[in-house]
């Protein structure tokens, strides 16, 4: 099992660019080491310049942001290569959610796999929470995976949309494995049947002794 996640609350950083991928979420050269800091290499080439240096524009560098735990983005987020490292990053510099209109396939179940929520959100609900006050920007949005509904610092609230399924396990700490062994009894009771009514399918249950041919080889 892992950390269960059903809300994050905190401040949301936005990147309204579209297709970021991962590559830009976490550098190759970050990936160069027996124990690398993801979280540090976070953006790395946004985040530094080519001396190692901050780049004061970037917004995880600006004062409000650098312990942003929601990150707002454009459409296709985290495409490119299929590297996981690029959730890891996410995850171990602090942030608990991404919204965006769309996300790459792999980036999407990667997300899932380690406890990143990846919020799918309309055109619309973009335009709204980046275009807020940068003032009011900086205070805390709520992010209910139970309700799924961004409460903003306005006061508005706002759709976005996991499936269902997917939703239960993050709350729940779930991965693909611990979703299916909680039908363990259900699999037994399957199995058991199965080998009732079609025990052809199941040679032991047969008596069966099964066993690969040795095959000598062909002379020369």
């Amino acid at each position: 099992m892992r950390e269960a996640v059903s809300r994050v609350d905190g401040v949301m950083a936005i990147m309204r660019e579209s297709n970021i991928n991962t590559d830009a979420i976490i550098p190759s050269k970050w990936l160069r080491s027996a124990n690398p800091d993801f979280g540090q290499g976070l953006f790395g080439n946004l985040r530094y310049d080519e001396d190692g240096r901050e780049r004061p524009e970037f917004i995880l560098n600006r004062p409000g942001y650098r312990n942003a735990s929601i990150l707002l983005c454009g459409e296709n987020f985290g495409c490119g290569s299929s590297r996981e490292a690029a959730v890891w990053a996410l995850v171990q510099f602090g942030i608990r959610c991404v919204l965006a209109p769309s996300f790459a396939d792999i980036f999407y179940e990667n997300a899932f796999r380690n406890g990143l929520i990846p919020g799918l959100i309309d055109h619309s609900t973009l335009e709204e929470l980046a275009g807020a006050d940068p003032v009011a920007a900086q205070a805390t949005f709520h992010v209910d995976l139970g309700e799924l509904e961004i409460a903003a610092s306005d006061g508005t609230r706002h759709p976005f949309r996991i499936p269902p399924l997917r939703a239960r396990a993050l709350m729940m700490g779930y991965d693909e494995i611990d979703m299916t062994m909680r039908h363990a009894p259900e699999i037994e009771t399957y199995l058991r049947r199965s080998k009732h009514e079609n025990n052809w399918l199941f040679p032991d249950s047969l008596g069966l002794d099964v066993a690969i041919a040795s095959v000598d080889p062909p002379e020369a």
